[in-house]
């Protein structure tokens, strides 16, 4: 039989094998991460017509003279290019901008994804659409410890959070120099926490003597609780306050005074800062500015951040990170195996994953409220089409002119 024929052959299972991966392409161009992929053909083992000749001296050298016996497909190749955004405003689609996969746990198994179309289960757990757990670091007192092993990422929205002890307070602004010649008291609150988050109120007494022309400060709990004695208040000839001053448990000096709400040395000591007081005339903005307690609170939204810190933002209004989100790395991403769902599996010729915390070790960072769309081109992959339809068409004219060829044999013998 003629080689032809088998050529030809060859050429139909290979053009069918490239319209099979560019339709694939096309059927996927909306899938959330997918990556395209590329056929790449190569020759078949060719006939030994005649070997390469040495030269010599009276005659030159030959070339060797061989027949390919066909093509076959050498290798489909996935694409990792970046696909485009696309702005959902779900709080827990993520799209990875740069190298990385999401590292999620199906039945068992370590597999990695770019899509990143998450949602939160009934146990609080991040999983992908098909229910693979999404890994991470779960976070302890908001602290996320990124060399422990990986777990899954939760969010359990009746996460409560212990009360903060008020422990410092931050007092700042201008009290008037030219307060004139009558008594002035200034008042000011705010709120505060015991051990037990049971809110409480500091009272702030800032008051003017007008026979020595300078201002003291009284703190007192506006509950009916301890009050502090009468302490002055020292300004510089720059306007700027030098006394009180007080220590701090390690030793250093600081301008400002320390109260006991419970009056008797056994409660929590708030350090009061009053290093941004001024006495300048004009107007009085003396005005309480931060604290550092907090009542205790339960869980209400989160958010994620650009290096995968899972923040949760409780009832109080204050924020902890839970979890952080963890991505993997590859020497060789094409080496991975695909296995549905948009997963892919470590092969021997990918390399081992490497996994890091988004934004380091050469990872991408995440963006929230976003997923990456498909890189499928489609004016390509119509291209591909055409290419792999008029290949296929020119195999079999091949096999036709073969098949002609033979009848002209046959014919031969009437």
């Amino acid at each position: 039989m003629l080689r032809s024929l088998f050529s030809g052959i060859s050429g139909l299972r290979a053009h069918q094998q490239m319209m099979d991966v560019t339709s694939n392409n096309i059927a996927n161009v909306n899938t959330v991460g997918y990556k395209s992929a590329q056929t790449v053909f190569a020759d078949t083992l060719s006939q030994m017509m005649r070997s390469a000749g040495a030269p010599q001296p009276e005659l030159g050298g030959t070339n060797p003279a061989q027949v390919g016996l066909g093509v076959r497909l050498a290798a489909i190749n996935t694409s990792f290019v970046q696909g485009s955004a696309q702005t959902t405003g779900r709080a827990t689609d993520v799209m990875i901008s740069g190298d990385g996969f999401f590292v999620v746990n199906s039945t068992n198994e370590q597999l990695y994804t770019r899509a990143g179309a998450f949602n939160f289960d009934a146990e609080g757990k991040l999983v992908t659409p098909t229910g693979a757990a999404v890994q991470g670091w779960p976070a302890v007192n908001g602290v996320v410890n990124s060399n422990a092993p990986l777990g899954d990422i939760r969010l359990p929205m009746g996460t409560l959070i212990a009360p903060t002890a008020t422990t410092a307070a931050v007092i700042a602004g201008n009290l008037p120099a030219n307060a004139g010649s009558n008594a002035t008291t200034i008042s000011r609150t705010i709120k505060i926490y015991d051990t037990t988050g049971a809110q409480r109120t500091l009272r702030q007494q800032f008051i003017w003597d007008p026979s020595a022309q300078s201002w003291s400060l009284q703190l007192d709990d506006g509950n009916g609780g301890a009050q502090s004695p009468l302490t002055p208040l020292v300004f510089g000839s720059n306007g700027q306050i030098t006394q009180p001053t007080y220590t701090d448990a390690a030793g250093g000096t600081h301008i400002g005074m320390q109260y006991d709400p419970s009056g008797n040395g056994t409660g929590t000591m708030i350090d009061v800062d009053l290093a941004g007081l001024t006495e300048y005339t004009g107007n009085a903005t003396v005005q309480p500015l931060s604290q550092n307690g907090a009542p205790a609170a339960t869980l209400q939204s989160f958010s994620i951040n650009p290096d995968g810190q899972l923040v949760g933002i409780f009832s109080n209004g204050n924020k902890q990170t839970v979890a952080q989100l963890a991505l993997a790395n590859f020497n060789n991403p094409p080496g991975l195996e695909k296995v549905g769902d948009s997963l892919y599996r470590f092969t021997v010729n990918s390399g081992l994953a490497q996994v890091n915390a988004p934004g380091s070790g050469g990872l991408g960072t995440l963006q929230s409220g976003a997923v990456e769309m498909s890189n499928v081109d489609l004016a390509q992959e119509f291209t591909n089409l055409i290419v792999a339809q008029r290949g296929f068409q020119a195999n079999s004219k091949v096999i036709s002119t073969s098949d002609d060829v033979l009848q002209e044999l046959v014919n031969l013998k009437r």
